[in-house]
């Protein structure tokens, strides 16, 4: 869909008056709803992202990868007349209507000016985004009620991990222990990265994720082990689509032509979630972003996406404390988009408390609220690939932290699983030869939204192994309606290294419709008969008064069983009183400007520098206490 339905209809939430948000406030909007309504008063069509404005009518020689949207799928006339203009066709991305090209900077405004072209932007790189540990994590989220009394295990579901690579590591191998057969549950491996077919994971985010979702902890289970690192569908299948390199990087036409690739393959290893724990800035509408335009595509042919909120919650640049920094494609409003949550070293939910680095809604251009939901994600345990560049003392896990061990050594036979897949850091070492205070040979410790995404993938697989019937938005309209609407007002959280502290308040754009639960999704019937695209929050200065906006036909309303109460509760508005955004919490009393900036077209945070590249970087090794 390249437009969200703007025939809307309004959800009227508790209004706010004049003196909660203060004079200045309002002012601030008023000018920024008109500002907003004046730069596109010319009516014209900008079919150039902004950050290819600066090239446009360059006449260097330079070059620009870029990715090309037609108004129909390219044909290969289309693609000559880029070629004439000195294009050269990279990728076909027909699925979008588009494809990738190297083109001559000059010609970008000949390009832009082709009634046949709907919009150009750049071939953006991108990353993933990580930054409780698992041995509660599924606790937490009441998986093993799916396990033990519903017998829900993903078997038969298949996952698409688009990520940096899956290593066929041995917990995620299965095992019958009757004739001692044993074999992979990676049954499908591909790399879209430029020059290289190897598929294993060089970087050690996306066999991380892979565990979180489907890890069958072989090498974590026997009497020598205080805790089994199980995934929260531990015998799904994983389909490792490798997009991003080495060092965590990749492209949008990469992870574009993996979803394709996902689309094409569902049936034949039914496929039926997308994981995508990476993301980059937002730079325009998603309704003109081809990676939003790519994750649309896979949920109308049927299959769950899932992807990071981004771990940009700290980010105040723009004086906006966090807010308006979700990343694409988190930001398109049919994903399920998942924030993440600190279990506090517990299986409890009632002393977890959110990551301060999880990014929070509005999205930018669009409003669209997010995160939709929150799992844990933070200091997360799961599968370690051997070699991942990933591999240091902050990520190392211990093996005193999960054997109960009192002896110098341990054996393996009663942690293999039958199997003789077991990943060594080291490769001369051997279960066998390792002291309880030995890192880890299967296991490291990341965190981030990355982490908190594959939690909630194995969350649909579970949904979708008991009801197979179940539709991409019912299985997000029924987590988002379960999930727990319990939390604090507010919580904060003290940086050891910088010693800044920061405050989060569990409103709408913090944690969305709340905590997952697996029990309560897998126990609940509700299911939702219309679309269950994210809303977009819009204030109203003339009523004074914060809406949320969806399209015809969208199931949330203000009827049961689907009322904005019931999914979103009554505790999203600021410290649970009715107020959905209010300038003393958000933004503190001494300025509007970061207010104005989440509400009007200025962009939260950039590119400019690497400094939100080696944040994120700093969040996946190191986590947050």
């Amino acid at each position: 869909m390249r437009q969200f339905d703007r025939e809307n209809k309004l959800i009227h939430l508790p209004a706010f008056s004049a003196a909660t948000w203060g004079a200045r406030v309002l002012m601030a909007i008023v000018i920024c709803v008109l500002a907003a309504g004046a730069s596109v008063a010319d009516g014209k069509k900008h079919k150039l992202s902004k950050d290819l404005d600066a090239l446009k009518g360059g006449h260097n020689g330079a070059t620009v990868d870029v990715i090309i949207q037609f108004n129909q799928t390219p044909t290969a006339a289309h693609h000559k007349k880029v070629q004439d203009k000195g294009g050269a066709l990279k990728t076909k991305l027909d699925f979008i209507k588009g494809a990738h090209y190297s083109v001559p900077a000059g010609s970008l405004e000949a390009l832009e000016n082709d009634p046949d072209v709907a919009y150009i932007s750049p071939n953006r790189p991108l990353r993933g985004t990580s930054t409780s540990t698992l041995d509660y994590t599924s606790e937490t989220v009441n998986a093993p009620v799916a396990w033990q009394q519903w017998g829900l295990d993903g078997r038969g579901i298949g996952v698409a991990v688009i990520d940096s690579g899956v290593t066929a590591v041995g917990d995620l191998y299965w095992w019958n222990p009757t004739n001692q057969t044993y074999g992979s549950r990676v049954v499908y491996s591909q790399s879209f990265v430029p020059g290289t077919t190897d598929t294993s994971d060089q970087y050690g985010h996306g066999t991380h994720v892979a565990g979180i979702i489907a890890s069958a902890g072989w090498f974590s289970t026997g009497g020598n082990f205080t805790h089994t690192f199980k995934g929260i569908a531990p015998n799904a299948n994983i389909i490792n689509l490798r997009v991003l390199d080495q060092n965590g990087a990749g492209t949008d036409s990469s992870v574009i032509a993996a979803i394709q690739t996902a689309i094409s393959l569902k049936s034949t290893y039914n496929i039926r979630v997308i994981n995508l724990s990476l993301g980059r800035q937002v730079h325009e509408s998603y309704t003109l972003d081809p990676l939003c335009q790519a994750v649309e595509a896979a949920w109308n042919a049927g299959l769950v996406v899932v992807a990071a909120a981004g771990n940009q919650g700290r980010n105040d640049s723009a004086g906006t404390e966090g807010y308006g920094t979700i990343a694409a494609p988190g930001n398109d409003p049919y994903v399920i988009t998942v924030g993440a949550m600190k279990t506090a070293d517990t299986p409890t939910r009632s002393d977890d408390t959110i990551a301060s680095y999880s990014s929070k809604g509005p999205t930018a251009y669009d409003f669209v609220v997010k995160p939709d939901i929150v799992a844990p994600g933070n200091q997360v345990i799961s599968t370690l690939a051997p070699n991942a560049s990933l591999l240091s003392a902050p990520t190392d896990v211990y093996l005193s932290e999960y054997s109960s061990s009192s002896s110098s050594s341990m054996t393996a036979s009663t942690g293999s699983g039958g199997n003789g897949k077991n990943n060594k850091k080291d490769s001369t070492s051997s279960l066998s030869t390792m002291t309880t205070n030995t890192i880890s040979p299967s296991y490291m410790r990341l965190s981030g939204t990355s982490m908190a995404t594959p939690v909630v993938s194995g969350a649909a697989v579970l949904l979708l192994q008991q009801n197979p019937n179940l539709t991409p938005d019912q299985v997000k309209a029924r987590l988002m309606k379960t999930a727990s609407k319990n939390f604090p007002a507010y919580s904060t959280v003290a940086d050891p290294t910088t010693g800044v502290t920061y405050t989060d308040y569990y409103d709408i754009f913090t944690i969305g419709a709340g905590y997952l639960d697996i029990a309560a999704a897998l126990s609940s019937s509700d299911l939702a008969d219309a679309s269950a695209v994210s809303p977009a929050a819009v204030f109203d200065p003339s009523t004074q008064s914060v809406y949320l906006v969806t399209g015809q036909g969208v199931v949330w309303g203000d009827s049961s069983p689907w009322a904005t109460s019931l999914v979103w509760g009554t505790n999203v508005f600021v410290n649970g009183t009715a107020v959905l955004w209010g300038s003393s919490v958000c933004w503190g009393t001494s300025s509007n400007a970061g207010f104005s900036v989440v509400w009007g077209t200025g962009v939260v945070w950039g590119d400019t520098s690497n400094q939100a590249t080696s944040t994120a970087l700093s969040i996946l090794v190191g986590g947050e206490k």
